[in-house]
């Protein structure tokens, strides 16, 4: 790669909360374009150089890899384990036109104009400076192009039956996550964000993801329970005086009861946008 912009002289601050325990691998692993990136497929074809940002284990990437090509995916993550897993998935699925570097999303290592799409998925929650970001993906965006992003928003998520316990889970990973130096209810502040970066031509979305049916709700319910212990997020909340081991699992065990709940319902809101680059 080429040297890193030289606009901005940002790096990360933000710890990034969940960390790469399996049970936070177990939640990545799942996710795909048709699941997390619906709102991008219609603007992909084939022949698109693309930029994947904040990559995780690649199960996004690889879908938008078979979609553009014979174009390509430069995948970036700001961890090594990670990409290690998303090249493995690469492999698996015989992709040849899919590359990985580490990189921090704040001062890309790529020349400007560089890619035709620059997507990020659940990311923007995670980082320092989101706005500058922003930027950064902006700049290594072609004109013509589009910079596409999507993030949950944890003070949305919602949930029956009402279990109080889950209720100081939510307020405790907004904690948590601020003291890190992120923002967990991310989701509703990427219009705002993208008009800060620069972006004039800015289409917002929302879209869900919905845990009910039984399989659903012992994976959703099993993830965050083993993520409340077990966690580089579980160390952070007691190591940060946020709460106790004891607290979290009193946390744990409520998501388990819950899971066990024939009626349960879970619902993640995600704001997204679609920023066509002039």
């Amino acid at each position: 790669m080429t040297h890193a912009s030289e606009q901005s002289t940002s790096r990360e601050t933000a710890v990034y909360t969940h960390g790469h325990h399996e049970s936070v691998l177990r939640s990545h692993s799942w996710r795909t374009a048709a699941n997390s990136a619906a709102y991008l497929i219609p603007a992909l074809r084939p022949g698109l150089d693309v930029l994947d940002v904040g990559c995780g284990p690649g199960t996004i990437t690889a879908d938008l890899a078979a979609l553009v090509a014979p174009g390509r995916v430069t995948a970036v993550d700001a961890a090594p384990d990670a990409l290690d897993r998303a090249r493995a998935v690469a492999d698996e699925r015989g992709l040849k036109n899919v590359e990985f570097a580490v990189a921090d999303v704040h001062a890309l290592d790529f020349p400007d104009d560089s890619f035709d799409v620059v997507h990020a998925h659940q990311v923007l929650q995670h980082v320092g400076d989101p706005v500058q970001a922003l930027r950064e993906m902006r700049r290594v965006c072609r004109p013509g192009g589009v910079v596409a992003a999507r993030d949950s928003d944890y003070g949305s998520f919602t949930w029956f039956p009402e279990r109080p316990a889950l209720d100081a889970w939510q307020a405790l990973y907004r904690r948590v996550a601020r003291a890190n130096g992120g923002e967990p209810d991310a989701g509703r502040r990427l219009f705002s964000w993208a008009r800060q970066a620069g972006f004039t031509q800015v289409t917002t979305t929302a879209a869900t993801w919905c845990f009910a049916q039984p399989d659903e709700r012992a994976w959703w319910s099993g993830l965050w329970a083993d993520r409340t212990t077990e966690s580089v997020y579980a160390e952070l909340a007691v190591d940060g005086g946020h709460a106790t081991s004891e607290d979290l699992a009193e946390i744990a065990e409520a998501w388990r009861e819950w899971g066990r709940q024939e009626d349960a319902w879970f619902m993640v809101p995600h704001g997204e946008i679609l920023c066509r680059v002039s």
